[in-house]
């Protein structure tokens, strides 16, 4: 197994089908979405395309750093997201981290990566404006054969990763 994930590299030529098994692969933490009811299944399995094309890692400034992307350059929007955040199963998602690593942990993780996360979000959100071209969010089926690079260029996604 590499050191890194090659879905982290901004040039990555694998498939997006590729990248989502090598993310499950170097995060055997993360819920894989078969294994949960369909609705929540599709929800999960987004958020990890996303982290995958969007070469982002597991880690909290990458996680919150994931978000605004989505909103910004794909199709989910924050309605798309008020929506999800009523699913129980969502509910259940936030439930268990809460669970297993406590509120205080997430706050002061959060708090921790703010300062560093604000400054790289600002220019994005400028560069992001009125842009025309959004990636697929919940239905990203038919990009996964295609290259992760391929992917990134179509939609423009190369500068905002890393």
């Amino acid at each position: 197994m590499a050191k890194q994930p090659l879905y982290l590299d901004k040039n990555s030529t694998q498939t997006l089908h590729e990248g989502i098994a090598e993310y499950y692969e170097f995060n055997p933490h993360v819920t894989n979405p078969h294994t949960q009811p369909s609705e929540f299944a599709k929800i999960l399995l987004a958020h990890d395309a996303g982290h995958v094309i969007y070469g982002c890692d597991t880690g909290m400034f990458d996680e919150l750093k994931l978000l605004p992307l989505f909103w910004w350059t794909s199709e989910c929007t924050f309605g798309t997201y008020l929506k999800m955040k009523d699913s129980p199963a969502v509910d259940v998602m936030y439930d268990d981290m809460i669970r297993e690593k406590g509120s205080l942990w997430l706050y002061r993780s959060v708090l921790r990566v703010l300062p560093k996360l604000i400054p790289t979000l600002i220019p994005i959100w400028f560069k992001t404006r009125n842009r025309q071209k959004l990636l697929p969010f919940l239905d990203f089926e038919p990009l996964l054969d295609r290259s992760l690079l391929d992917i990134r260029r179509e939609f423009d996604l190369l500068e905002f990763i890393d």
